[in-house]
């Protein structure tokens, strides 16, 4: 047995793929064009480097705003305009490049560490305000792609609105997943290592909720991909801030250093191996 994109569970027989991606190409209109899957499959690699780019998200937005000297606003221009271009080469890519996605990730988190912190930096919004109101522009997103594509599983980023969708719900996700976490770390004082052993509970609590009572896959999925930027945020502060602070002390250029290694070695590997990408690259033909 086999877990289909759609989430329904089959047999390995040959040409059972193949049927369902047939389905899929006629429930589009006809001259739409189909592509494959931009996104990898959700694997322990998935979940890892996800973590670990939210980990640099933090740590390389406080790096660059101390060390460039643009302030918050010039290092938040800098960083969009290099998102953009990586958002273009990753819309322009035909199928799920390991390198230009993680790149997007990483640019991703970074830049939705920015809004909120100029938000709350530049422009006084208390973090119980941006958290609310990331909320809901991420619910607003959901809605919009539920209702445009009648699905928010990430196994069908398969066209450009899709893809588009995706990634604004990306955006959302981070930003809301700092100032959250900032709101549980420093107002609630907690401090970062019980922050992150709290987030981290939560994200097993989310996993212990699908595999056992039945929470749905996509559900899931969202709710632990938002929950995971206030655990790396936390992680990434715990390892760089100041001991009098409750960090470690090893400063935000060893720590994003050593995390940027780990997920360009990470990202090599999978770029060679495939080990996130469950078919063969290729365009699916034009329907109809």
């Amino acid at each position: 047995m086999r877990v289909t994109r759609s989430g329904t569970m089959t047999a390995d027989i040959p040409g059972a793929v193949e049927t369902h991606e047939s389905a899929t190409a006629a429930s589009f209109p006809a001259g739409h064009r189909l592509r494959w899957n931009k996104v990898p499959e959700v694997t322990v690699y998935f979940w890892v480097i996800k973590v670990l780019c939210t980990t640099v998200g933090e740590t390389a937005a406080d790096l660059l705003n101390e060390k460039l000297g643009l302030g918050l606003t010039g290092v938040s221009l800098l960083m969009s305009v290099l998102l953009v271009a990586v958002l273009v080469a990753q819309f322009r890519t035909r199928a799920y490049r390991p390198g230009v996605y993680w790149l997007a990730v990483a640019l991703i988190s970074i830049v939705g560490t920015l809004i909120s912190d100029n938000l709350t930096d530049n422009l006084g919004v208390p973090l119980e305000t941006s958290t609310i109101a990331f909320a809901i522009l991420l619910a607003v997103v959901f809605v919009a792609w539920y209702r445009s594509e009648r699905t928010l599983s990430i196994h069908h980023i398969d066209t450009t609105r899709r893809e588009s969708f995706y990634w604004l719900a990306v955006l959302f996700t981070f930003a809301l997943g700092t100032a959250a976490g900032d709101l549980v770390a420093e107002r609630m004082d907690l401090g970062y290592w019980i922050s992150a052993g709290l987030f981290a509970l939560a994200i097993a609590a989310v996993a212990v909720a699908h595999f056992t009572l039945g929470l749905n896959a996509v559900w899931s999925f969202w709710i632990a991909y938002i929950l995971t930027r206030p655990l790396g945020a936390s992680i990434g502060d715990y390892l760089s801030q100041p001991t009098a602070d409750g960090g470690l002390g090893l400063g935000t250029v060893i720590t994003s250093v050593l995390f940027l290694a780990v997920i360009l070695g990470l990202v090599v590997f999978l770029t060679v191996t495939r080990r996130d990408v469950a078919d063969p690259e290729r365009l699916t033909p034009r329907a109809g």
